[in-house]
Order: structure tokens, then C-alpha cells, then sequence
């Protein structure tokens, strides 16, 4: 079967981004088909490119969102760049920036500035707390935002409260804002008119919070910090095997509880002992019950203990580290890996999650900076001494 093309092929989104939140939106844009033209600072560029250097002299996050995009370099502050912005804008589908609070409202590329003379564009503004309010003004860095968010008070252990490990805040606000692209765009086929999506990282990373704010609901008591423990179900969590190995397993229902003690841990009485008789019993004296575990798989290899969780159909894992991620022989199953150029060569890449059957993902190169500049200018209609002209002036 020939496959379609991407569903968003035909479509130009214009990139004002930098860090995490808005580059992993439009690069799933970019997957999807649309063109994405990501506006760079001249010379330095996405101050992303320079977190670190662990992709064969490339940054980590910047390999990881911004494959599949072109890179215009263009000094805002210049005047001359005002005309060049409008051409783009005359022809755009959708407009994402996270700049700094009110930086684009100042540049006067807010919605309300651009929506007399671009009606159909569809204008994603991402920020850290949002166009209002006493936090409006504030900077917010993902750890911040984690911590008002309420993420911290619990995870981590009970005497230390632990960040995630990855950018949480910013990726729930970059999937959050191109989920809301997604439905602007649906809603403008039927009305013809763009729209204003405002995203903050707060608001996004609080509605990944519902279960503890529902959990400490009208003023109940909150989840705890339970280390990599579920707060309320038991057995729940990571336990180490006779060899010095992590697993993590789970227990959902009675059923699964009984199945664990006489086939797991080979003692039929343990499921009937009153301190374990219920998820809340278990979870109340989880202590006791995670060193009776503990001395049971201390005589077991990890392959002994997962083989035997297998067998009694209850639900485990190995906690892997990223060498391990990289090896794990159900994504090469999948066909998830898959090869994508950089400016310093090829690199391997990870197919976006949801497979359609219909068309495949567009996975392009990762841009060098400003490395479409002067392609773009002439696709706008500029000549070649018109771009070296803007070289001179340093607006390119």
C-alpha cells in the first residue's frame, strides 16, 4: 500500500523558540509533516546548542528537538528584519515562540498585533506562569516550575524531595501546546480564522499533577515522598536481587497478591496474614512487608525472580540505564531506531511514538545554525544581493 503523505505536509510553521518547551512542540509539528522555519539568534543561535556536548560535539537537547526543521538566523532588533518576518508571517500557518515574558508583544508579534493583517494564523504563545497575574513577569526554569507545581512535595524520599530527571514541566508544556496547535488548526477548516493558544509550563505540569491534587482533595492529607515506591499501592516499586540488581514490580489486586506469595515469594500463608490482607493493610505496613520480599529474593538471580513474576503473570520490569535503553530488545522489535543527519554526520534517532498505518513521520536533519538563511530569503523572493546586503547590515 502507498502511504499518504504526513497530514500536516503543505503547512509552515514559524519557530520563535529556544531551550525545551517550544522546540519539542514544533518539532512534532515537523513530524507531522508541516515545514518548520526555526528563527535563530545570529551566531549564537538556540542558546540550547550549547547545554553540553555529548553528541559527537552536538547538545543532548538540541539533537533530541530540533530534527526535521530549518534554521533562519535573523537579528529581531534590526529593523531590516521587520520586512523579512512579514513575508514569512504572509505565508504561515502557525506561529510558536517562548520567548521572554512580553518579549513578543514588545517585537509586535503578539496575536493581537498580527491577527488584522494575518487572520488565519494560529499564534502559540508558551511561557513559564502565563500572560496574567503576580507571576506573569517571573522567570521559570523547569526545576522552578516542578517546584511550584507542587512535583517536588511528592517525589523523592521522605526526607528529601527529588526533581525528575528529565524536563518534566517543560515537555508537559511542549505536548500540551502541540495538542492545542493540532485542534486550532481543525477548528480554522471549519472557521477559517486562526486563534490565540496561550500554554503555560505551570498550568501544563499541574494537570499532569491530578492525581495527588485529587488524592489530597478538601484538605486531606497529601501523597508522601515514597522513593520510587507507588504512594498508595504495595508492593509497588524497585526491590534488589540476590545478584545486586534492580526490579520493579506490581502488585494491582488481590488476585495478583495471592499469585505473588504462593508462586513468587512460595509462601501461601503470607497472603492470608492480617497485616497484608488488603492493598491499604499492605500499604500501611509496607515496611515489614518489603523486608520479608527482600529476604526472599536475596537467594534469587534477577533472571530467577523475573522469570517467576512472568510465570505468575504479575507485572515487572528491569530498571535500565540508558546504555540499556539503548540496547532494549523490545524498541529494536518495534523498529523504533532509526538514523537522521546532523552537521557532524549521522546520528541514531527514535521514531516518534504512534505508529500510523497511513504515512510515516518526516524525520529530516538536525539543522547546522543558519543553515537555510539564504534558501529561505530566495523561497521569499529576496535576490542574492539583497541577502548579502542584510549580511552586511548584520540582520542575517
Amino acid at each position: 500500500m502507498t502511504k499518504a503523505t504526513p497530514p500536516l505536509d503543505g503547512l509552515l510553521v514559524i519557530a520563535l523558540e529556544h531551550a525545551i518547551a517550544a522546540p519539542l512542540c514544533t518539532r512534532q509539528l515537523a513530524e507531522l509533516g508541516a515545514r518548520v522555519i526555526k528563527i535563530e539568534r545570529r551566531e549564537q543561535g538556540d542558546f540550547a546548542r550549547h547545554y553540553d556536548d555529548r553528541v559527537q560535539g552536538l547538545c543532548s537537547h538540541f539533537v533530541w528537538t530540533n530534527r526535521s526543521k530549518e534554521s533562519l538566523t535573523l537579528d529581531l532588533k534590526n529593523p531590516e528584519a521587520d520586512g523579512i518576518l512579514a513575508r514569512l508571517l504572509s505565508q504561515a500557518d502557525v506561529l510558536v515562540q517562548n520567548l521572554a515574558p512580553s518579549a513578543a508583544a514588545r517585537m509586535g508579534l503578539g496575536y493581537e498585533a498580527l491577527a488584522t493583517d494575518y487572520p488565519k494564523l494560529i499564534v502559540c504563545n508558551i511561557t513559564g506562569y502565563g500572560e496574567e497575574g503576580p507571576y506573569a513577569s517571573k522567570k521559570a526554569y523547569d526545576l522552578l516550575v516542578q517546584a511550584e507545581a507542587g512535583f517536588l512535595s511528592v517525589t523523592g524520599s521522605p526526607e528529601d524531595p527529588t526533581k525528575s530527571g528529565i524536563s518534566i514541566a517543560d515537555i508537559a508544556a511542549g505536548t500540551q501546546a502541540h495538542t492545542a496547535i493540532l485542534a486550532a488548526l481543525l477548528q480554522r477548516q471549519r472557521t477559517g480564522s486562526g486563534c490565540r493558544i496561550d500554554i503555560s509550563m505551570l498550568e501544563a505540569m499541574v494537570e499532569w499533577m491530578g492525581f495527588p491534587l485529587y488524592y489530597a482533595y478538601d484538605g486531606q492529607q497529601a501523597p508522601v515522598r515514597s522513593g520510587s515506591d507507588h504512594a498508595s499501592i504495595y508492593p509497588y516499586g524497585v526491590f534488589r536481587s540476590g545478584d545486586d540488581k534492580l526490579l520493579m514490580l506490581g502488585i494491582q489486586n488481590e488476585r495478583e497478591w495471592v499469585a505473588f506469595c504462593e508462586e513468587v515469594l512460595g509462601n501461601a500463608t503470607l497472603a492470608k496474614d492480617p497485616r497484608f490482607v488488603s492493598n491499604k493493610r499492605r500499604s500501611e505496613n509496607r515496611k515489614v512487608l518489603q523486608e520479608l520480599i527482600q529476604q526472599s529474593f536475596s537467594g534469587k538471580t534477577a533472571t530467577e525472580i523475573r522469570a517467576s513474576l512472568d510465570a505468575a503473570a504479575i507485572a515487572n520490569a528491569s530498571a535500565n540505564d540508558m546504555a540499556a535503553v539503548w540496547d532494549h530488545p523490545q524498541l529494536h522489535a518495534l523498529h523504533r531506531f532509526v538514523e537522521v543527519e546532523t552537521p557532524v554526520g549521522t546520528v541514531t534517532a527514535l521514531q516518534p511514538p504512534g505508529h500510523s498505518s497511513a504515512y510515516d513521520p518526516r524525520l529530516t536533519a538536525v539543522p547546522a545554525l543558519g543553515q537555510h538563511t539564504e534558501s529561505i530569503l530566495e523561497d521569499l523572493g529576496y535576490s542574492k544581493a539583497e541577502i548579502a546586503e542584510f549580511r552586511t547590515a548584520m540582520t542575517i
